[in-house]
């Protein structure tokens, strides 16, 4: 049974239509953009009857203000079968405008799009961004592709590596602003991978740096060997020794290039599958939302069927908490092995300070080494101890991630 709304709602004669924070919608279209279903909000907000939404194209409710280079980049994105979601400026049908942050998601043959009101921060940036897009295109004949160029350099520039890690981070953050501004607590697990993400990120720099030290490390013994041929004879105990320690060091370099970052790891796969599952995490949750809203409306969707409608929403639900839970596991798999390599690692470097030990006492027996013998050994400390350090806290940053994805 349908249910007609009748009642007549006040809405300003100019600037922004009437969309609450508390509020969501969505519509689904088919694979050419042509409109088969909404929720009531969607119509109100849009001011626009059924009879004209229902068949027509998604564009019908497009902004003049919106840049074509974010739609270029939304088509070409949720064509290839990836998520989606966008900062958009839409049009009423009485000349109000509304914007919102939408997510797409492919949905049978075609695809859903849910939105909220957008109210971070960030919010603010992606506006003036935009703004300088549309004058781009309008006075200079930019075309939409390198209109989205702009935007993916532009999000470069910000730090973004790319529109998806973006994207995961605005819904993030729409979601805590949104949150926030309804006095409700904080969604836990948006929060629990949002400092995922920042361990994540972490542990890439952190793993970085320690492949950079190790290659700093590199040029030490071979100075330390060079010194010794000039102190002692060919062959001495330092010389030996220092080629002792050149080798194990490059093997311990190698074994962790190998087995942390090399063509069989994962490691690279960590950030990228938290980012996605922190965006798949807030997609499920605006469409439970969307479920919830369709319920309590119980109003005419026009020539949609409020059950169907329902059905399809439950189904991307559950589609998107497994692949979040998929993605998870090959997270918590990917940071134990790190774990455990830090662990072998550290094993390693007690042969490693042995030997820089034996040097300091041939270094002390060969008294007329001067300084600089004992300068170098000092050196390999030094790196020996910021290597350490660093094992350390990429051991403790995949320990943490694993806590959270429990």
């Amino acid at each position: 049974m349908s249910f007609v709304d009748r009642r007549v709602e006040t809405r300003p004669t100019s600037g922004e239509a009437p969309f609450g924070l508390n509020e969501v919608f969505f519509s689904r279209t088919n694979d050419r953009g042509i409109i088969q279903a909404g929720n009531y909000v969607f119509r109100r907000v849009g001011a626009y009857p059924w009879e004209e939404l229902l068949g027509a194209p998604h564009k019908v409710i497009r902004h003049p203000d919106m840049p074509k280079g974010v739609f270029s980049l939304f088509w070409d994105t949720i064509q290839r079968g990836d998520f989606m979601g966008a900062y958009v400026k839409n049009k009423s049908k009485d000349g109000l405008y509304y914007w919102v942050f939408a997510v797409v998601v492919p949905c049978q043959d075609g695809y859903l799009s849910a939105r909220i009101k957008p109210s971070s921060a960030l919010f603010t940036e992606v506006r003036n961004l935009y703004a300088t897009m549309l004058k781009r295109e309008t006075e200079e004949a930019v075309t939409p592709q390198d209109s989205a160029q702009y935007l993916l350099d532009w999000l470069n520039s910000q730090g973004y590596e790319s529109y998806h890690q973006f994207a995961a981070h605005a819904l993030s953050q729409e979601l805590i602003s949104r949150d926030k501004g309804l006095n409700q607590p904080p969604h836990a697990r948006i929060q629990e991978l949002t400092g995922m993400l920042r361990n994540a990120e972490t542990l890439v720099e952190e793993t970085e740096g320690l492949i950079t030290d190790f290659d700093a490390m590199h040029t030490i013994p071979h100075n330390l060997r060079v010194l010794a041929s000039r102190i002692e004879p060919s062959g001495g105990p330092v010389t030996v020794l220092s080629q002792n320690y050149g080798s194990m060091s490059r093997e311990m370099s190698d074994w962790f290039g190998a087995h942390v970052m090399g063509e069989n790891s994962n490691f690279a796969k960590i950030k990228a599958s938290v980012n996605s599952s922190l965006f798949v995490e807030g997609m499920a949750r605006i469409l439970v939302e969307c479920d919830n809203q369709l319920q309590k409306e119980r109003r005419d969707l026009g020539e949609a069927e409020m059950e169907t409608e329902r059905q399809i929403l439950g189904d991307l639900v559950k589609d998107q908490v497994k692949r979040s839970q998929d993605g998870m596991k090959e997270v918590d798999e990917e940071a134990a092995r790190i774990t455990s390599a830090c662990q072998i690692m550290h094993r390693h470097f007690l042969g490693l300070s042995s030997t820089r030990v034996l040097l300091k006492i041939e270094s002390a027996r060969l008294t007329d080494s001067g300084e600089t013998l004992a300068d170098i050994i000092d050196q390999l400390g030094g790196f020996q101890e910021r290597i350490s350090r660093r094992l350390d806290r990429i051991g403790k940053l995949s320990e943490e991630i694993r806590l959270l994805e429990q």
